[in-house]
Formats: structure tokens, C-alpha cells, sequence
């Protein structure tokens, strides 16, 4: 038994929960953020770059998302990592990296932090949603041991339990981005610790194919439009909450 694993284990398992749903048409990822505040600056995650909060699902290639569970700063680091090998691949072989290939390279190094001594493993797990040309979409989890696996639907973080048997009751094969958006925002709704669900409490992001092109296409939601699709999905706060809070 190799201790320091364990622990990084149970640390991951107290993180905000991060949620994943493979489709025939895509891939959805939901997660929850834990570092909250009225005092918080969001403009960067409202305005610019790609949007999400730069705390729990990021951009890893343009065919590949990633969610973390743990350490977020353990997590910028691997972060960083795979974007960096993603883009050896590219230049190298002129192809966007396979999504499997990209866990396998992030899998090695994790491995080698639990092998050699003055070390100790990244506290941290993730979950890699992306597609290419080999498998289609696919879905994938590594932990702190180097270990990863092929899922339909998982969950990482606090209170997984709970949502996989929820995920085990609802997830169908056949099922349609469409619906898997619906999936993952009803079971985010159940297994997350805040009682109503809102844009601050939420990070979201799909990939889908682009009808034109027949490339991937990531697209990680803003604030604004988590909101909308929660109050199409009949979740969002209710207008009480909010002015209470004004």
C-alpha cells in the first residue's frame, strides 16, 4: 500500500464535484466551484478568453477538455503539462493529439511521482472529455496513482458516490447531447452541497462535432449562458434568492 496515494485520494474525494456524460453526439462536463465570494473578481471568466473561472474544467486542445478535482494548484501544473504535449504532438505529427494519448502522457508523469523518492504524488484527478478520428468521443479518468479508464458517465470529488448511482439509473447508450446536458445538470442539482444551483456556484462545457467542418468543437460555457441553461432546464434560483441577496 503506498500511503501518500491514499491520502491523495481522500483529498480529492472532499473537492468539488465534477461531472461526466459521453454521448453519441458529444461529450458534457458540469463541475462544481468551491472558491466563491461577492468579493470575487469574474470579469476574466464574463469577458475574455474562452470562459470558465480558471478553477476547475480549462481547455487542454482544441479536441480536448479537462476537469480537475483537488489541488487546484497541483492542477495548473498538469494542466499546463498537457498543453504542452498536445502541442509537441502537433507540431510533430500535424494531427491533434488522441484523446487517450493525451491521458496516457499525463498518466506517466503522475506514475513517476509515486515511484521515486523526495516526491510526492499530485493531488489531484481528472476528467478528459474530448474526440478524435481513432474512437470517436470518448471519456476519460486518471487519479493520483497514474491509473486511467474509459467511462460512459462518472463522477469525481465530493459526494460521488451518490451521483454515479444516479448516473446508473438514468444514462441510456443511445443517449443525445441534448439530453446528457439535462443528465448532468439534474444530478449536479442533486449531489452539490449549495442548495440552489447558479452561474457562481457552476463551471459547464461541451464538445460537440461543428456540422460545417466535421471538427470538434469545445465550448465552455460563461456565467450568463450557465444561467440560461439552467432556467431552461427549470433549475435556476428563484427570483427571491436573488433579491434577497440585492
Amino acid at each position: 500500500r503506498l500511503c501518500a496515494v491514499e491520502y491523495a485520494m481522500e483529498a480529492i474525494s472532499h473537492a468539488g464535484t465534477v461531472l461526466g456524460v459521453l454521448a453519441k453526439d458529444g461529450v458534457v462536463l458540469a463541475a462544481e466551484k468551491k472558491v466563491t465570494g461577492k468579493l470575487l473578481d469574474l470579469s476574466g471568466a464574463k469577458e475574455g478568453g474562452y470562459g470558465g473561472s480558471g478553477e476547475k474544467i480549462f481547455l487542454l486542445n482544441s479536441n480536448v477538455i479537462g476537469g480537475v478535482a483537488g489541488l487546484t494548484a497541483d492542477a495548473n501544473s498538469l494542466i499546463n503539462y498537457a498543453r504542452s504535449a498536445a502541442q509537441q504532438h502537433l507540431l510533430q505529427y500535424n494531427e491533434d493529439i488522441p484523446v487517450e494519448l493525451l491521458a496516457q502522457r499525463l498518466c506517466d508523469m503522475k506514475q513517476g511521482y509515486t515511484q521515486y523518492g523526495g516526491l510526492r504524488p499530485f493531488g489531484v484527478s481528472l476528467l478528459y472529455a474530448g474526440y478524435d478520428q481513432h474512437y470517436q468521443f470518448q471519456l476519460y479518468h486518471s487519479d493520483p496513482s497514474g491509473n486511467y479508464s474509459g467511462w460512459k458517465a462518472t463522477c469525481i470529488g465530493a459526494n460521488n458516490g451518490t451521483a454515479q448511482s444516479l448516473l446508473k439509473q438514468e444514462y441510456k447508450d443511445d443517449i443525445e447531447v441534448k439530453a446528457a446536458i439535462s443528465l448532468v445538470l439534474k444530478t449536479m442539482s442533486k449531489t452539490m452541497d449549495s442548495t440552489t444551483l447558479g452561474s457562481e456556484k457552476l463551471e459547464f462545457a461541451v464538445i460537440t462535432l461543428d456540422t460545417e467542418t466535421q471538427l470538434p468543437k469545445a465550448k465552455i460555457y460563461k456565467p450568463d449562458e450557465i444561467d440560461e441553461l439552467l432556467q431552461a432546464e427549470g433549475l435556476a434560483k428563484k427570483e427571491d434568492d436573488n433579491a434577497m441577496k440585492s
